[in-house]
């Protein structure tokens, strides 16, 4: 009988957390959207009224080039960061991070180092709610530097040696191995099966804009095939 309580207990509990989770993504979503969307709003309202108020509207022409020329070069990017991103950030943290932006450099960063402290893998709920705590978090920090920045920049960049600016390109790199090397240790064979593939599309003649794109599908490839195959050496 204590037994069966404590199943029937468990089963409720579960129940209960799933429940809690779905409203929770519910209200992600409806926010999500409302927020989305209000920025996309505001961010063309103001080449609206330059264009069609104001007069200064540059041509159909200008702005299709404009457009294809800047889509050949980031348009594969649109697809590939939702996808690759969202086991990490969540529902929740997905939005938080496409609204204010800086996925890359401080929102995945923060999510990943938010999930490694408290010992939560990501795509779990748990790793969902750290993942979201920590994306708001650094957006509050994000947004205070930027308006220090924005009220002193100028300044600051004036003050900066040269020797220290030619460092700023291998910023973003460093985060992303840094990244790479939180994730490969707890994964070791998939760490390395990772930078394999990552270092073959590097050395081979392909268009750089699918290369990233090639080494998730790949790698996801592979370690869906060996945790097939070991789950089925399990049951055997």
């Amino acid at each position: 009988m204590e037994v069966s309580r404590r199943v029937i207990e468990t089963e409720e509990e579960n129940s209960a957390m799933a429940l809690s989770m779905s409203i929770f993504h519910q209200r992600s979503h409806f926010w999500g959207r409302i927020t989305i969307w209000t920025v996309i709003l505001l961010t063309i309202s103001l080449p609206f009224t330059l264009s069609f108020y104001l007069g200064y509207h540059p041509g159909w022409q200008s702005i299709l080039t404009g457009f294809l020329a800047y889509a050949s070069v980031v348009g594969v990017i649109w697809f590939v960061e939702p996808i690759s991103y969202y086991p990490t950030l969540g529902v929740s943290g997905t939005y938080m991070a496409f609204l204010s932006g800086n996925i890359a450099n401080m929102c995945l960063p923060s999510a990943a180092a938010a999930q490694n402290a408290i010992g939560t893998d990501p795509g779990s709920k748990k790793g969902e709610i750290a993942a979201a705590l920590a994306i708001g978090a650094a957006s509050i920090v994000n947004l205070i530097f930027l308006i220090m920045i924005i009220l002193g920049g100028s300044y600051v960049l004036s003050i900066i040696p040269e020797s220290l600016k030619s460092v700023f390109p291998y910023i973003v790199p460093s985060i992303f191995g840094g990244i790479f090397a939180q994730f490969a240790l707890k994964k070791p064979l998939y760490g390395g099966i990772a930078i394999s593939i990552a270092l073959l599309l590097y050395l081979l003649s392909i268009p750089t804009l699918i290369k990233g794109l090639l080494c998730i599908i790949c790698t996801v490839s592979i370690v869906l095939l060996i945790e097939k195959k070991k789950f089925k050496n399990k049951v055997a």
